[in-house]
């Protein structure tokens, strides 16, 4: 990462597959000066990745942070289970343009990285492209983030 950044607070969390490459990020996202909680896993011990998912998403929706980096062994578990929380727009992104299109036109507030698909200075692109990324609020995306969003509020409970 490069380039002087802004003190937004990136909440990092991880399964035990994504331990290490969280553990680089996290430093990596601190040297740039940006806001780091780290809410775990600790080790290269087995858990299970629902658990750090929401801890995660939950440090989003209540304001805590305001985006995230969430790592597992694909990605995909993870990222299924942070969409899970309202508000929570989750996206496994292995590309940079990806990373932060989600933000410039879809808000997407989680970058989900596979840390067994990805290599650490793939990862250091992406999390950097993702938050310096800022939602665009064109009309054309702040309708399909609507849409988008009405879609959550008729399924929640």
């Amino acid at each position: 990462m490069s380039g002087k950044s802004e003190a937004m607070k990136v909440v990092v969390g991880s399964d035990h597959a994504g331990f290490e490459l969280k553990q680089e990020v996290a430093e990596s996202l601190r040297k740039e000066g940006y806001d780091v909680i780290d809410v775990g896993t600790n080790s290269t011990a087995a858990v299970d990745y629902p658990d750090y998912a929401e801890k995660v998403a939950l440090a989003v929706k209540d304001g805590r942070a305001e985006r995230a980096v969430l790592i597992c062994g694909s990605g995909v578990g993870a990222c299924v289970a942070a969409n899970k929380v309202p508000g929570i727009r989750a996206a496994i992104c292995h590309d940079v343009y990806s990373a932060h299109q989600g933000v410039e036109h879809d808000d997407m507030n989680v970058l989900v990285l596979g840390g067994r698909i990805i290599g650490p200075a793939l990862a250091h692109e992406l999390v950097e492209a993702f938050v310096k990324a800022r939602y665009t609020a064109d009309e054309r995306h702040a309708r399909r983030l609507a849409k988008v969003k009405a879609i959550e509020a008729r399924y929640r409970k």
